[in-house]
């Protein structure tokens, strides 16, 4: 295991294997709600950035659903966070924000995506990363797209399985 680069510091409290309990809440005006489940994986390699790796899964099927790897930036002395990642739908985003304590909060500045993705399209994702008071890791996710204006979207409880 390589030592934890120091810039990271202010981001030590997202890392590890954190798999969600109970299952998540999807939700959007344009589709029928419903539930996943998610492990995700938090690591380094002791460079000057978190990699990460999102796995959703049907909770009774077990069948996959979305994928979404990165990484995590944080811009040495400052509490500015960049967050890059690509994802099995073929949308790739940059998004920046803040880390506050033990809160993340970003929004995108830039979504691409494949030529042929389904519409209508993601125009813009803010995410928001919390460590509670009892240990675990929550995500609220909103979006907007060509049809819908910023409308929270997912929210999930994670607890950590793995430092």
């Amino acid at each position: 295991m390589s030592l934890l680069n120091p810039i990271l510091k202010p981001l030590v409290w997202m890392l590890g294997t954190w798999v969600s309990e109970p299952p998540g809440d999807g939700i959007f005006p344009t589709i029928q709600p419903f539930h996943y489940m998610e492990e995700i994986q938090i690591s380094h390699v002791g460079q000057p950035v978190l990699n990460f790796m999102f796995n959703a899964f049907h909770p009774d099927t077990k069948k996959p659903m979305h994928r979404e790897c990165g990484f995590i930036r944080l811009k040495p002395g400052t509490s500015k966070v960049a967050f890059v990642s690509a994802q099995n739908t073929g949308i790739v985003e940059v998004e920046e924000g803040e880390v506050n304590g033990e809160e993340l909060t970003i929004t995108s500045h830039s979504v691409a995506r494949i030529s042929f993705a389904k519409e209508p399209h993601v125009q813009q994702i803010s995410r928001n990363f919390r460590l509670t008071a009892d240990g675990k890791l929550e995500q609220t996710v909103s979006m907007a797209t060509s049809a819908q204006p910023m409308t929270k979207h997912l929210h999930i409880t994670y607890k950590k399985v793995t430092p």
